[in-house]
């Protein structure tokens, strides 16, 4: 038979295979929350403009909160022949009230129905991730502010480089988020537009009031054309864009964190709470919550890039093309809260390794630019000549198997005479973390300070 909802056109109804390849209820039932929720404003709109009566807006409304209890305790019945969640829905609410239930579907289509919901659906979404993304710069935040003196050993290249603090550490990811932040809300002020009315591709011959559907469903205010209104997936690609950069983000966070983990490094011990064991070697505990992290941008870059790839050669205005937009965006943004979720507990739980990271920072000569830094400054010397007298002098001390402190004063004298006794003030790896007090430095008072003013941020003072 076919679908009572549309086929008045047709005398057969699908194969199987169409019927299956035509379904999207398996995932598209998610959205029932916004497909009600535009429903009942559609419907209020409509008697309010006097196109349906009061009593039928009534019984719709009430239909629908009914249908809205019975997906949400499920005992709702879903029905693959019919499809989607809309016209689920509305083929309930018609057992539910009769036949008022079929004018809510006037002026509107499928087409502005599924383009609203979707909408609706990622802009939840969006709000949702900027708390949990808010809330693991607090992490972050909290773990930089009790450890805004711990030393550590910054890397470049995976390097010792120069001392720096945990804290600062922390905080570079605290600055990578909010940017994060910034992306998703740009995105979202994008997207907050309200499609519905726009109805298949043509706008409707109805006298409907689309700025009312958009102020009862909290857009900004209606799309301006209803072409694109139906088409356009554009913020969906936006929103899923951010997604990637921010899991990149994370990502390189939870690769720091399974390095920090080996016994190579040992900077941080993870409780069992975010570990495993092996099934063969009883002594391991594996990070594998950071190492699921680290995986999860190549899923979602896979998302972001199939949904381009469905939209580049689609002619305006909906193709059927477009249901593939909804399993891929779903898991995506299932997939990125987790990481974010994850992320937030692996910060909190870690605990840096304070012996361990102190030693590391002293490895490797790591205050030699404070060594050029005191020659520039104490004996006015050209910071490229600083530079090749500090190498001549690291030489020394690599040859003697010890570390800057540790030569002598003569050692020193011998490469350049002008070196004093006070030089060794400025080669301990606290000396140089404190002098590092230019903004944005890594100062432990410059990292105390900025970490209280995001997590006032973070509690919105």
């Amino acid at each position: 038979m076919t679908n009572k909802m549309w086929g008045g056109r047709f005398k057969e109804g699908p194969s199987a295979i169409m019927a299956e390849i035509n379904a999207s209820i398996d995932f598209d039932r998610r959205l029932y929350t916004q497909d009600i929720m535009a429903s009942k404003a559609h419907a209020a709109m409509l008697a309010k403009q006097g196109i349906i009566t009061k009593a039928d807006a009534k019984k719709i409304r009430v239909g629908l909160d009914h249908i809205n209890v019975e997906i949400a305790t499920g005992t709702f019945k879903f029905s693959k022949a019919l499809e989607d969640i809309h016209l689920n829905i509305e083929s309930r609410l018609k057992e539910l009230i009769g036949d008022a239930a079929g004018r809510l579907h006037t002026a509107r289509s499928r087409n502005d129905q599924v383009a609203t919901d979707m909408r609706l659906y990622v802009r939840d979404c969006v709000d949702a991730l900027d708390g949990a993304l808010q809330d693991l710069q607090l992490a972050l935040a909290q773990k930089a502010d009790a450890h805004a003196a711990t030393l550590m050993p910054g890397f470049t290249h995976l390097q010792s480089a120069q001392p720096v603090t945990f804290g600062h550490h922390m905080l570079a990811y605290v600055e990578m988020i909010g940017r994060d932040r910034s992306r998703f809300a740009d995105a979202r002020k994008r997207m907050n537009e309200n499609p519905l009315g726009a109805a298949a591709l043509a706008g409707t011959s109805y006298a409907i009031d689309r700025h009312m559907t958009a102020e009862e469903l909290g857009f900004d205010g209606p799309t301006r054309n209803s072409m694109d209104s139906v088409s356009a997936r554009d913020y969906v690609l936006e929103v899923l864009s951010a997604c990637v950069i921010s899991s990149i983000h994370l990502s390189r966070l939870a690769e720091e964190i399974v390095i920090w983990c080996s016994a190579q490094f040992r900077f941080v011990k993870l409780s069992d709470k975010f570990t495993t064991g092996s099934s063969i070697m009883p002594q391991k505990r594996n990070p594998d919550a950071a190492e699921l992290v680290r995986a999860k941008p190549g899923r979602i870059l896979g998302a972001f890039t199939s949904l381009a790839m469905v939209l580049k050669g689609l002619p305006l205005t909906y193709s059927k093309d477009m249901q593939e937009d909804k399993e891929l965006t779903f898991d995506a943004l299932d997939n990125f809260a987790l990481a974010i979720a994850a992320m937030a507990g692996l910060v909190r739980d870690m605990e840096p390794q304070s012996k361990t990271l102190l030693t590391a920072a002293n490895a490797d000569y790591s205050t030699a630019t404070d060594l050029a830094d005191w020659l520039v400054q104490a004996l006015k010397m050209p910071f490229r000549e600083a530079h090749h007298v500090t190498g001549k002098i690291v030489a020394l001390a690599e040859k003697k198997s010890c570390t800057l402190s540790e030569l002598l004063l003569e050692d020193m004298q011998a490469i350049h005479s002008g070196i004093t006794k006070v030089v060794f003030k400025r080669l301990t790896v606290e000396a140089s973390v404190a002098s590092r007090s230019s903004f944005g430095g890594t100062a432990p008072s410059n990292v105390r300070r900025e970490a209280r003013r995001w997590l006032r941020a973070s509690k919105g003072k």
